[in-house]
């Protein structure tokens, strides 16, 4: 690895007049599943938030791309991501189709004819293509789901961010969505950035991942999910990875 894709250096994390999380770094190389860490309210949360430029970092230096956050680049840097929020967040009022066709309408000179084509194949490659013309109120939590990272692959980012696509979702359903995640990584070679706290998916999808503590105000792990399992040498991050008997193994 080497070719970063997003790049945190000694990052303070948080918001104005509270620090959650500090001199936080790391990288994610192109191609990876990296996944972010912790107990609730830990800031990994936080964390993707500066990534994808809601928020400005209180310190240090956050590249995705090559470029730096900041007045001057976020609109690029805007076209260079993708995000699935973690309801979905669907418009309710337009079909599944014109979900995804929003951002090709909005960012591409493309016309009707192809930006309806290249929709439905992003449909098609979230298995949804018979879902085009439903309401987001006519189909599961799953399939919301689903047509949510179709709409954040719309415009090919670079980098594309899940805020814990299996909250909310039965064992089935979630396994069949971390199997849609390899397939886009494998195709379409799409990295991706989730932030989950499911062991099960972290286990099956992540290559690496980054570990936050709320108390420690910091990162405490980095690596392989079965190497912090097997040889952390901090034990709260040991039984982070063997709790519940859910281990990977």
């Amino acid at each position: 690895m080497g070719d970063y894709i997003v790049e945190l250096e000694n990052v303070d994390a948080g918001y104005p007049g509270a620090t959650i999380l500090r001199d936080v770094s790391f990288s994610v190389s192109r191609g990876e599943v990296f996944a972010l860490l912790g107990g609730s309210g830990c800031g990994k949360s936080t964390i993707m938030k500066h990534m994808i430029g809601l928020n400005p970092v209180l310190a240090g230096t956050l590249r995705v791309a090559g470029l730096e956050w900041g007045p001057r680049t976020r609109a690029e840097l805007c076209r260079k991501i993708g995000v699935m929020y973690q309801s979905g967040a669907l418009f309710g009022a337009m079909t599944c189709l014109e979900n995804v066709m929003l951002p090709l309408e909005e960012f591409t000179s493309l016309k009707a004819a192809a930006r309806r084509e290249k929709a439905m194949a992003l449909l098609a490659d979230v298995e949804l293509a018979d879902a085009a013309d439903k309401m987001p109120q006519e189909i599961s939590g799953g399939m919301k789901k689903r047509v949510a990272i179709a709409r954040a692959m719309a415009l090919e980012p670079e980098v594309v961010f899940l805020d814990e696509p299996s909250a909310g979702l039965d064992p089935i359903t979630s396994s069949a969505l971390d199997d849609l995640i390899l397939k886009l990584r494998r195709e379409r070679r799409t990295t991706f950035v989730v932030v989950t706290h499911e062991l099960a998916s972290i286990f099956k999808i992540a290559d690496r991942c980054a570990m936050f503590d709320k108390a420690r105000g910091g990162m405490i792990a980095l690596g392989a999910p079965a190497e912090l399992r097997d040889r952390s040498p901090d034990a709260f991050v040991r039984r982070f990875f063997n709790r519940g008997g859910s281990n990977g193994k």
